[in-house]
């Protein structure tokens, strides 16, 4: 069951996204991730 629920999901996730829609996804969960680490490590830095 699972199986064809993971396959199917896929599936539909490929209908329904772009290449573009992907793309911007990956450059969004970059630009937020060097913010986040970012701000932790000049948080550490201003602790010190």
């Amino acid at each position: 069951m699972f199986e064809s629920l993971d396959e199917q999901m896929k599936h539909d996730d490929e209908l329904e996204t772009t290449p573009k829609e992907k793309y911007l996804k990956w450059l969004l969960v970059g630009v937020v991730s060097v913010l986040l680490f970012g701000g932790l490590y000049m948080g550490v830095r201003l602790l010190e």
